[in-house]
């Protein structure tokens, strides 16, 4: 299920007026939802064949800055337009905005109307289509992590970012009694976002104070990246309505745990899991070892993925569940890669690298494409990882910092092969910027940059 309202339906409603503002969006390469907002009328009789945007909005940073070096684009170049070409499959209503649905876009060159590929949602499309060609399907799910605030984003923002007070007092990780007190925000996102028609399945409070957990039910891995983003963008909105911040930076605080973004992953063919194998130890296919293999093997390269920011590398830290080992185990938090549902067909490869911060489609093509050169190439998978993997001195170091992870993507040949040389110096540049920008100031930059934007 992607959208929860068909073309028709669409006319239908804004012809008798439940509907009279669509939300034409696509992901930016920060992950964020950027578009425009269409009268009903004007967006049924015309502009649902496309739109137009600025192509600047694939080459910015967190601020909407233009930094230089882009090949795709520049002020040399003019900042010209791209195309939005709605996907008139992910209509769905917004029930927490008035008379509002949204659909989302895919980004196609203004000239020759072929998709751009450094797009977030045609990278994540790219990959698919590689896997569907080795005769299997990917099916993914997210987990989203974020604190909740007593103040409002006006009233963080106009304190400077200062002495900010988390929704609640004390770590609440699976706390009924401190989540019920959050109900008047968390009880709205559930259920506005399951009547916009994400399989929402449950929230739950989170290890630290004032942090919450959102979990969506699994899904075909280009839907789960849309979930994800509609998700994200929409517990903003809600908790702003409600008064309240909601932030998605992975480390707000140097003294609190710090927010992920799991992703659940595992491959099918002809509707059924093809990880599982009931006759093999813990109940694992040959192809889920091989996919697992090229997962952890070429994770240092694709980290950026998962971890984008200066920010992002904060989160890293023993004793926290933020793994620094690119090792997998057995149903073991303290892993890079943790085996869920071992020996059932619910059997999956669950990466615990990626902060709150990742942009889904990127990490999930990245992960993707490091998986299926894991089946092509037929590689061996380590045996699993046992104890507390933080005090494992033999187990790869997830890269620390993001100019370590810049030099792992720049240098990937697994990526370049996969995405393409363009892509790959896109997102370097990306990544690059993001550290010239940090070099350039000073302490709590980072947090004032993304504690809204993120």
């Amino acid at each position: 299920m992607a959208g929860n309202l068909t073309f028709e339906a669409l006319e239908a409603a804004v012809k008798d007026g439940t509907i009279d503002t669509v939300l034409v969006c696509f992901p930016d390469m920060q992950g964020r939802l950027m578009g425009k907002r269409f009268h009903g009328v004007n967006f049924v009789e015309t502009s649902f064949k496309e739109t137009h945007c600025c192509n600047y909005l694939l080459a910015t940073d967190l601020e909407m800055a233009t930094p230089d070096g882009y090949a795709a684009t520049s002020w040399e170049k003019g900042y010209g337009d791209y195309v939005m070409a709605p996907d008139l499959t992910t209509i769905r209503v917004l029930p927490w905005l008035e008379g509002t649905a949204m659909v989302l876009c895919d980004i196609l060159d203004h000239h020759t109307h072929e998709p751009v590929p450094h797009a977030p949602r045609q990278m994540l499309k790219t990959q698919i289509t590689r896997l569907k060609e080795l005769g299997f399907d990917a099916m993914m799910a997210t987990e989203l992590e974020f604190f909740l605030f007593e103040g409002s984003f006006d009233d963080i923002r106009k304190n400077g970012y200062r002495d900010l007070t988390p929704i609640s007092g004390y770590n609440e990780d699976y706390n009924i009694l401190q989540t019920t007190k959050e109900e008047g925000v968390m009880r709205p996102i559930r259920n506005h976002l399951f009547a916009a028609g994400l399989p929402i399945e449950n929230s739950k409070g989170e290890a630290e104070t004032g942090q919450e957990e959102l979990n969506i039910r699994y899904a075909d891995a280009l839907d789960c990246a849309d979930h994800h983003t509609i998700a994200k963008n929409a517990i903003k909105e809600i908790a702003w309505q409600h008064g309240h911040a909601a932030t998605f930076l992975p480390k707000w605080d140097h003294k609190k745990v710090g927010s992920s973004s799991h992703v659940h992953q595992s491959l099918w063919k002809d509707g059924a899991p093809a990880f599982h194998d009931p006759s093999a130890e813990l109940g694992m296919s040959d192809l889920m070892k091989h996919y697992m293999a090229g997962l952890i093997a070429y994770a240092p390269d694709y980290t950026f993925f998962l971890a984008p920011y200066i920010n992002s590398y904060k989160r890293f830290a023993k004793g926290t569940f933020a793994p620094t080992k690119t090792v997998w185990s057995v149903d073991n938090r303290t892993a890079g890669f943790r085996l869920c549902g071992d020996g059932t067909k619910g059997i999956r490869a669950e990466c615990r690298i990626g902060g709150s911060d990742l942009n889904p489609y990127l990490a999930q093509a990245a992960m993707l494409a490091a998986g299926m050169k894991g089946i092509e190439d037929k590689m061996e998978l380590a045996p699993p990882t046992r104890g507390d993997v933080y005090e494992d001195a033999k187990a790869q170091d997830i890269p620390q910092t993001l100019r370590a992870a810049t030099e792992t993507l720049r240098n990937s040949a697994m990526l370049r092969a996969a995405m393409g040389d363009d892509v790959i110096d896109h997102y370097t540049r990306n990544a690059e910027w993001e550290q010239e920008e940090f070099d350039r100031v000073v302490t709590d930059w980072e947090i004032v940059r993304g504690f809204e934007r993120a």
